[in-house]
Parts: C-alpha cells; structure tokens; sequence
C-alpha cells in the first residue's frame, strides 16, 4: 500500500477513536437519566440495553459468517472479544481506578457469567454447535434476563459509584427521559459502533499491508475492534465514576455474546470449528473463573489484579501471533 494509504487510515483510526469517546459520553449521559427515570440501577441497564447495544458489532460479524459458513470465524470471534473485554478491558479499566464493585453483580452476574461460559464450552466441545443447541443457548438468555429484571424489582441494586458521581434524590425525581434523552441515546450508541466499525476496517488494511494473516488478524484485530464499543463505554463510565456501568457493560457483553450471540447464531446455520476454538475456549473459561474469584475476594478489583489481566491478553495475542496458541 502507497504511504499516502497509510497515512488515509491512520486519518480513520484517530478519527474512529474520537467518535468512540464523543458517542460513549452521549451513550452514558442518557443511561443514566434512562436509570433515573425508570427508577432502576445503572448495572442494570449497562447489563441489558448498554450490553446489547455495544454487541452490535459482535452479532453482525458472527452472523454473517455463520450465514456464509465460516464457523471457525463466527465462533472466534466471540471468544476472542469475551477474552479481550475480561482480561482486557476491564484489565485496563483497574489500572486507571480499583474497581469496586456491588454484591449483586457478583453473586448473581458473576455466577451467570461462569455458567454462561460454561454452556458455551459444553455445546462446542464436539466442535460443532447445532440449531436445537443455539436455541438451547437462546432461552438461557431469555431466563436470564428475566430473573435479572424481576431481582432487580424485589431487591433493588446500589449503583456503585464514587462520591463525587453521586446524585442528590430530588434531582434524581426532577429527571424525565423524553424525546431527546432518547435521541441521544440511540445516536450516542449509533456513533460508537460506525467509529468501532470504520476502525476495524483502517486497522485490518494497515494490518494486511504489513504481511499479516487474515488468520492473525481475526484472532486479534478483528475480535479486538468489535470490543471498542465496550471499550469506550467503560472508560467514559469509570471516568464519570459511574462503576457498576463500567463494569455491567462488560459482564452483560459476555453474557450476551456466548448465549445470545453464539445461539442466534447456530439458529442460522450450524457451526463447525476447529481444534483451536478448544484452546480458546479453554482460554476463556480459565480467565473468566479467574476473574470472578478475583472480585469475589475482596469485591474488587486490584491495579495489580488488572496488570496482571492486561498481561495475559499481551501474551495471548503474541502466542497467535507466533502461531503457538489458538
């Protein structure tokens, strides 16, 4: 590639990062009042609508390689982006501010995340993953979700936040989420996944310009950059002290993604993977155990739990890249 092509998709790059952090400040902005106005946590929400939303990219990408046959793709991709918003993600998140975090993310959130992983290693152990499976994994999201809304509504959740982030209890009753909060919500969320989706696009030409596999390049830029909407989000939110979202957004993605994302798409088309799918999978299921039991210890997470998170997805990508592991 000409170094004036170069030069056009750094341009994309930077631009692609400053429309993540313009649209995740608008997407946090309107879940809060969101929150405020149906009287319910802001876990909560970044545990559904924010989670959701932010896998658009996740859902589109292993969608359409279900649909055109490439398993291996469809399910890399998932467990790629589980890792990276784990370890990564919330890795990195900790390093910036130790993250406490709320009973109730972790004794039902955290649990469902270890069972979801779970599920997803049980149907992908014979390496393929059927409709009846993925419908399988459908319902257990449904159930999920379900039990999720009702808790919320018997025991309501504190949102853990930093003093400063707090809102006083009249303003909170002055909020209403009209017309616009919901305009901004839809394009805050709209603008996080067109910068996450041009942002892939820049990063995968300079990629292959450089002599780098498609192979490579799936297993890491690829299930990397459908995670920068979640990457955005928990930056914007912890930087507004606003960490049960921070950290809800995360867990929720994850959630979604091996139940609803990777059900959905076995509905399409059964998926075949290989035997590296094992290793990740393996991989994944290590880092979320892991990562749970860290939080579980002292319902937070440490700057040094965090490095040492972000240094195991360092090590991952350099084993790809030496085509050792996955």
């Amino acid at each position: 590639m000409a170094q004036g092509g170069i030069v056009v998709q750094f341009a994309i790059i930077v631009g692609a990062v400053f429309g993540l952090w313009i649209g995740a400040r608008a997407l946090v902005d309107a879940v809060v009042k969101l929150a405020q106005r149906l009287g319910v946590s802001e876990t909560t929400i970044a545990l559904t609508i924010v989670a959701i939303g932010t896998s658009m990219p996740e859902i589109v990408v292993t969608s359409d390689a279900a649909l055109s046959g490439f398993g291996d793709i469809a399910v890399g991709n998932v467990v790629g982006s589980n890792i990276y918003n784990l370890a990564f993600i919330l890795g990195v998140v900790s390093l910036l501010r130790v993250i406490p975090v709320e009973r109730s993310l972790l004794h039902r959130d955290g649990i469902a995340l270890i069972l979801a992983t779970l599920a997803g290693f049980a149907v992908l152990f014979d390496q393929t993953v059927t409709g009846a499976e993925g419908l399988v994994l459908v319902g257990l999201f449904v159930v999920y979700t379900v039990y999720m809304i009702r808790d919320e509504r018997t025991t309501p959740a504190l949102d853990t936040e930093y003093p400063e982030s707090r809102v006083s209890e009249a303003v909170v009753k002055a909020v209403s989420f009209r017309g616009r909060e919901a305009l901004v919500l839809g394009g805050g969320l709209a603008i996080v996944l067109i910068s996450g989706h041009y942002m892939v696009e820049a990063a995968s030409v300079i990629a292959r310009s450089a002599g780098i596999s498609d192979w490579v390049i799936g297993g890491t830029i690829v299930s990397a950059g459908t995670s920068t909407p979640e990457f955005a989000v928990s930056l914007v939110a912890l930087r507004r002290g606003h960490i049960g979202m921070s950290v809800g957004n995360v867990v929720g993605s994850n959630i979604f993604n091996t139940l609803g994302i990777l059900g959905f798409a076995a509905v399409l088309r059964r998926l075949s993977v290989g035997g590296a799918a094992i290793e990740s999978l393996l991989w994944l299921t290590v880092v979320t155990v892991v990562m749970v039991a860290a939080l579980w210890s002292g319902r937070k997470l440490s700057r040094l739990e965090g490095g040492v998170f972000a240094l195991s997805e360092v090590v991952r990508w350099a084993l790809g890249l030496l085509r050792i592991f996955g």
